[in-house]
């Protein structure tokens, strides 16, 4: 019984904090600023708060070589676990893949979402233009989502003012918003369900690391699973689009 309890333990802790909640951050640590100082890329940390609570923490496993010599598409696990118990809530695998890019027909970025070895979706990349495209998959293989940033002029640039003014409040503000699967085929916004941001940093923050902060936005009707599916989405789109580029 009492190992029962203990199987079903990560399945709970990810229930017990994603229901109801409706925004996740994620703070990237300053774990290794001396190594990325002097041009070594560290391991990538992360921390999960709800409000003011940290409720998770995240540490990437990944090989040392890899992780030098290939940065913007190193293969890795990263695994979220609950702070207190230390057990997982999901873990997301990122094999292998070409860099992604607007013209491809094949090697698309992708990555896999477990809980515990429960299948919980995937994403994978597009073939886009101009305009980051992914796609999120429920543990069936349906379409479940999309995720591109928030696009101008007919949906073929990115909105650089969509987070506010890039001169202003909306300094440094970059955003993948959360869609429905048949979003944005005429060329316009839809309107989105979610949305993942990457916040500004501080300036000693911005010098010395490349470390990010973000703050999840969750679908009003998603699941819990479903949120932690979107937590490994912010993972991967991390490693994907925003590691390395402050270098």
């Amino acid at each position: 019984m009492q190992s029962n309890k203990m199987e079903d333990r990560g399945d709970g802790a990810m229930k017990t904090h994603l229901t109801g909640c409706e925004m996740l951050v994620m703070k990237q640590t300053r774990r290794g600023c001396l190594q990325e100082f002097l041009g070594c890329e560290a391991l990538t940390e992360f921390k999960f708060f709800i409000g003011e609570t940290q409720v998770f923490e995240a540490l990437e496993e990944t090989d040392c070589f890899c992780r030098m010599c290939c940065t913007a598409i190193h293969p890795y696990k990263m695994t979220v676990k609950e702070v207190q118990t230390n057990e997982e809530i999901v873990t997301l695998d990122r094999p292998l893949r070409c860099a992604a890019g607007g013209c491809k027909c094949c090697c698309y970025q992708e990555a896999f979402v477990t809980s515990k070895g429960a299948n919980l979706g995937s994403i994978k990349e597009n073939c886009w233009y101009c305009v980051p495209s992914m796609k999120v998959f429920d543990p069936a293989g349906a379409e479940l989502y999309m995720i591109s940033p928030p696009t101008c002029v007919g949906g073929i640039c990115i909105n650089c003012c969509a987070e506010g003014n890039p001169c202003g409040k909306g300094c440094c503000k970059q955003s993948f918003r959360v869609y429905a699967p048949e979003s944005r085929k005429t060329g316009a916004d839809d309107p989105y369900l979610g949305s993942i941001l990457k916040k500004p940093k501080s300036a000693m923050v911005e010098i010395f690391t490349d470390a990010v902060t973000m703050d999840v936005s969750f679908p009003k009707n998603a699941t819990p699973e479903q949120k932690g599916l979107l937590t490994g989405v912010g993972l991967f789109l991390n490693s994907v689009f925003f590691e390395g580029n402050d270098d």
